[in-house]
């Protein structure tokens, strides 16, 4: 076999790896949205809260960029506003939409990167 088969093949081999794996880290990331957990704030001082509905377009469509920078930074707390226990909040943090983000005194309710990124973080 020649140098060029071998890399082929080899390189055929790391796209069909790259992409089960992709395929399959999108899939557990939509798992993990759907999930309605009951979340309890005081265990979690201090880190950025995400309010989102597993139902909701515009939660969907920064819900995966949100987990994987959580996945890194630990930073975020994910609190599904479809579990009728996590709805408290509502009033307690005066929530009027979903996406929202807040993080000590910062707030932002939207879908814009620039703003999530200020809230939290690099």
């Amino acid at each position: 076999m020649t140098l060029i088969k071998r890399v082929g093949k080899a390189l055929a081999v790391i796209v069909v790896v790259l992409a089960v794996g992709g395929f399959t880290g999108h899939q557990y990331v939509n798992h993990v949205e759907k999930q309605r957990p009951v979340v309890t704030l005081a265990k979690h001082p201090k880190k950025v809260l995400f309010f989102y509905r597993d139902d909701c377009p515009d939660c969907q469509a920064i819900f995966h960029r949100i987990y994987w920078h959580n996945v890194i930074s630990h930073n975020i707390i994910l609190i599904n506003m479809n579990q009728p226990k996590n709805r408290h909040y509502i009033q307690q943090y005066q929530l009027t939409s979903v996406p929202t983000l807040i993080h000590g005194k910062q707030r932002y309710a939207g879908t814009k990167q620039s703003q999530i990124k200020r809230i939290v973080g690099d």
